[in-house]
């Protein structure tokens, strides 16, 4: 079993309600949502095709592919509209001192 790797990601206060914040930390391209005040992570990028989910629309919790239009539940990351059928990946969040930490391990 690995050891949880804490990374900082941003300011709690740049993650806006019904926005995407893209992060590159650590080499990983991560997507921040903020939903219901709490914030989620998942990879920014779409397991259906090659585009990033951060240049999508962030719609009562699911984010929708800037490219083909399949959604995903930003909490889980699994799909739920076609033509997505894969889960995208979604990280551990937790919040300290005002920033955003996402577990990367």
């Amino acid at each position: 079993m690995s050891t949880p790797y804490w990374i900082y990601a941003a300011q709690w206060a740049d993650v806006q309600a019904h926005e995407v914040l893209p992060v590159s930390t650590d080499g990983h391209d991560l997507a921040l949502y903020s939903v219901e005040g709490q914030v989620h992570c998942t990879a920014n990028q779409c397991t259906h095709g090659n585009a990033f989910l951060s240049e999508g629309f962030l719609i009562d919790g699911e984010i929708e592919c800037p490219l083909h239009q399949g959604r995903f539940d930003v909490r889980t990351g699994q799909p739920t509209c076609d033509p997505a059928c894969d889960p995208v990946r979604v990280y551990p969040v937790k919040i300290e001192d005002g920033r955003v930490y996402v577990e990367l391990s």
